[in-house]
This record gives structure tokens, sequence and C-alpha cells, in this order.
């Protein structure tokens, strides 16, 4: 047998291996659709999208490859958000702590952020998705800062699934912030002291007109919520898997949402006998 019909060999081992596995991946998630409960979707979704770069130094590959890859991630979650129902979806792509990160990578998110506010565009406006950013973008490159203003802008009329993307975000400036602007309201006397509560609280953050999560999604095995929607999280569930973003496909997601369908939940109360 010669080296080429080797190769051959291989190759057509491979190709039944990979058609084998996305049988059994579509059997699966066949399965999990079955199985999920259509009048008990959670309204709004938040993931933190965690393991990229794990997922490249796994694989010998730079750091932005990972990120990369995790697009992709993105593109498949996206997909079947909109087609379960889900209403609201939020994604935790670049905190105020990722400002600390080698320039280098930071460098290649940008370049990343400028392609997808683009490129992206067409198909968030033919399932209906409405993006918005939260954070502070606008420290963010002034092209990249621009190309989101036109994406918001946009897809300002879709409304099948509203899209935030929390960039430059941390969820205690979010508070900060919005202690900020309450004082400056109340000392310019717009408002009240004795206004103040937890309803007019919540206008005053980044995105007043989104409802809390349901469900907090996070990738990677990491055990924290790490900055993210400090105040909207005080009674989502949570959801952890040893999953790296990248790989986070359909199945992931919908066993995700099956494990939250499955969920008794309380907000501090007792189940009445």
């Amino acid at each position: 047998m010669t080296n080429y019909q080797k190769f051959l060999g291989k190759m057509s081992t491979f190709i039944q291996f990979t058609n084998l596995t996305r049988r059994l991946l579509g059997d699966k998630e066949d399965s999990l659709f079955r199985r999920l409960d259509r009048s008990r979707i959670p309204q709004h979704v938040a993931i933190i999208m965690d393991g990229n770069g794990r997922w490249a130094q796994k694989r010998g590959l730079p750091r932005i490859a990972g990120h990369r890859e995790g697009m992709e991630a993105i593109r498949r979650i996206l997909k079947i958000a909109v087609e379960i129902g889900v209403r609201y979806l939020t994604l935790f792509s670049f905190s105020t702590e990722n400002w600390n990160r080698p320039e280098v990578e930071i460098d290649g998110l940008m370049e990343l952020f400028r392609e997808a506010f683009t490129r992206e565009l067409d198909e968030l406006n033919r399932n209906g998705v409405r993006l918005r950013a939260i954070g502070h973008c606008q420290k963010f490159p002034p092209d990249v800062y621009r190309s989101i203003l036109e994406a918001e802008k946009i897809t300002k009329d879709n409304n099948r699934l509203f899209l935030y993307l929390a960039v430059g975000y941390g969820g205690r400036d979010e508070i900060v912030d919005a202690t900020r602007k309450i004082v400056d309201n109340v000392v310019a006397g717009k408002i009240h002291k004795e206004e103040i509560d937890k309803e007019l609280f919540q206008r005053y953050l980044y995105a007043e007109d989104c409802p809390d999560p349901d469900l907090l999604i996070r990738t990677s095995g990491e055990l924290r919520i790490s900055n993210f929607l400090l105040w909207q999280a005080a009674y989502s569930e949570l959801y952890f898997t040893e999953t790296l973003w990248p790989d986070f496909d359909r199945v992931d997601f919908l066993k995700a949402i099956i494990s939250f369908q499955r969920r008794r939940r309380r907000y501090g109360g007792v189940d009445l006998v």
C-alpha cells in the first residue's frame, strides 16, 4: 500500500467518524428539543463566555484564535436562542478588567469587533435581532465605537430578540455610574431622595428597559460571576459548565435551558404545601 493510499484510508476513517459524530449530536439535539417545555423558556439569558484562551492554548494556537472561534459559538447560540423564543440575550464580551491583557490580544479583539459589527449585520436583520451595547464602549478605538453605534442604528427596528453586548463593562462600574446620575439629579432638584427605591435605581442602569436575567450561564468550569450584572443577577438561576466557550454548541445551550426548567424559583420565599 502506497503512502497516498494510506492517507486516503485515514481521511476516509476521519470523515466517517465526523459524520457519525454529527449524527449523534443531531440525535441528542432532537432528544433535547422533545424534552423542552416551550411554555417555560427563560425570557432573558445572560452568558459569561469564558475559555477562549484555554481553548487556544490546548491546541498550541495564539489566544486570538480562541476568540475568533468564540465568534462562531456566538453565531450558533444566537441562532438557537431565536429559534426557541428567548427574548433577551446578554453576552459578556469585553470586561473593564480585560484592558489589562497584553496589547497584542486587545488589538486582536478590537479587530474582531470591527469585523463583527459590519459582517454580522445582515444576519442580525434576517433573524430580527436588535443589537445594543452596554458598558463604556466609548473607550474603544473611534472606528470601533462608530461601528457599534451604526450597528445599533441599523437594527433598532428589530424586535424578535434583543441582543445586549456587554463591552467595556463592569457590574460595579454600572452601579457607581447609576449612583452618580441619581446624586446629580437630586442636587439638581429633579428627584427627591425620598423617591429613591429599587425601581428608580433600575431606571438608571445601562439597559433600564431590559428585564433581569432568568438564567445566567458561565462556561469553562469557573464558579463565579466576575463582576457581571451584579444588580440584575440577584435572583438569576446560575448554570456552570466545564465546556469551553468555543466548544459550546446548541446541545450545551439546550441542556442549560432544560436545567433551568427543572428548577423552582422561590425568590426568597418557600413553597406552600
